[in-house]
């Protein structure tokens, strides 16, 4: 049962203390009193070192879509680590991939690796301002883009910042972040029509991108209104703005992408986690006119980019494993358990009266104590209490042998199977009771 003080990972906790700020070299990971220290996965399955078996609903914030060591990705690994695992020269293994994410969204006609998502989305920021030539950018209250100053502004604004009679500000996220990157952030509310293409329009002549995601976890996984989406895309052209399609995580709810169920058409995409294979990656894609900042065949390219490991062949050939596998059967298939999932649990909610809901979209699952209809960052918001309610969830689902995120995110993976989904579910109906009892 967690906490136990007397466990290994409370053991290797206290060590890691010495030697890394907090214990802790990825926020998203830390828990209290202590994490949980993982051993070996297998499949949807994940076991830590004190021997705990549970299904895992995490699978790195949603990059392991096809779960832990599934042989054929173990095998594209093994088979180029063989035959070297970097080089400072192109490979084959980046065009297959690129031609595969190419092929699979519309609107992307060339693609440019980096090493993360975070890194795909500065770079697609940076190549906004270059293709443009204008310095700012705007993004949506509450939306998390990774870790990059201008995409983390206004990531968690707390109520002390909200008025109902005026647009969002721009609040730093991180200390000591510097004035110009907030003036160079215009935030706009999220699936608020009016309000967003009203601040658009105010800085017209400045804006260089909008960047948006379709489906952000921070703002309680609710779904982009289709209406606000085309809006964003009609006032992007309007006023000569790129707009930038942040897919890192919505690239998972469909064979085209989020992009494809909403039938947008972005300037720019980011994609990450699933494309990897398990390995670091992310992405950058859309169509060769702005893709264009980043070609060097004619001397130096407006937008400079180099990354000791980006396109390495390891990451390329185990992501284009991981995608081939993806076809549009897994996807119907995966998108039908996390249906299930979300149904499963809101069922629970309503019969045990329990202010809460099961929100998201595809494989994407994510439980909100409120009792407030989600649809953007500030009704998503979590009181004090109710944090503490969804804190106390996540620990009772540990206990009954289901892994979920902190923040009450869930992700289905191909491993799973009819027996993995009811486990989920009963261990969610315990949990409730859990609470009640609590």
């Amino acid at each position: 049962m967690y906490p136990n003080l007397n466990s290994r990972s409370k053991a290797l906790y206290d060590r890691a203390v010495a030697s890394l700020p907090g214990g802790n070299t990825r926020t998203t990971v830390f828990m209290k009193p202590y994490p949980i220290y993982a051993a070996r996965g297998e499949g949807c399955r994940v076991w830590d070192v004190d021997g705990n078996e549970l299904i895992d609903c995490i699978n790195n914030y949603t990059a392991l879509i096809h779960g832990h060591a599934h042989p054929h990705l173990i095998a594209a690994a093994s088979k180029q680590m063989a035959l070297g695992s970097a080089f400072g020269l192109p490979t084959e293994s980046e065009i297959d991939l690129a031609e595969l994410l190419v092929s699979r969204l519309p609107s992307v006609d060339q693609v440019r690796f980096t090493n993360s998502g975070t890194e795909a989305v500065m770079m697609a920021l940076k190549a906004g301002r270059a293709f443009t030539g204008r310095p700012k950018m705007a993004k949506c209250e509450g939306s998390y883009h990774g870790s990059y100053d201008y995409a983390e502004v206004s990531l968690d604004p707390g109520p002390e910042y909200w008025s109902d009679n005026a647009p969002p500000v721009s609040v730093a996220y991180a200390k000591g972040t510097p004035a110009n990157v907030l003036s160079d952030v215009v935030t706009i509310p999220f699936n608020d029509v009016d309000g967003a293409v009203s601040l658009i329009r105010q800085h017209r002549h400045e804006l260089a991108a909008v960047l948006v995601d379709p489906l952000p976890n921070r703002a309680g996984l609710a779904p982009v209104d289709k209406e606000y989406l085309l809006a964003l895309r009609e006032v992007t052209c309007e006023i000569g703005a790129l707009l930038i399609l942040d897919e890192i995580m919505s690239f998972r709810v469909g064979y085209h992408g989020a992009q494809g169920l909403w039938r947008i058409d972005p300037d720019l995409t980011t994609i990450g986690k699933i494309i990897g294979g398990g390995f670091p990656i992310g992405a950058v894609g859309g169509r060769r006119e702005v893709m264009s900042v980043f070609d060097p065949s004619h001397g130096k390219p407006a937008l400079p980019h180099g990354g000791t490991f980006s396109a390495n062949p390891v990451a390329m050939r185990a992501g284009l494993t991981a995608m081939e596998l993806l076809d549009e059967a897994a996807y119907d298939r995966l998108n039908g358990m996390g249906a299930t999932v979300r149904d499963e649990i809101n069922e629970l909610f309503r019969r045990y009266k329990v202010c809460a809901s099961a929100i998201g979209l595809g494989s994407l699952v994510k439980i909100n104590f409120s009792d407030r209809h989600v649809r953007d960052y500030r009704s998503a918001y979590l009181a004090p209490e109710q944090s503490a309610r969804l804190a106390a969830f996540n620990i009772e689902l540990l206990n009954r042998g289901v892994l979920s995120a902190g923040n009450g995110l869930m992700a289905m993976s191909t491993p799973m199977t009819d027996t993995e989904v009811k486990a989920i579910a009963a261990a969610a109906m315990e949990a409730i009771l859990g609470i009640a009892a609590a």
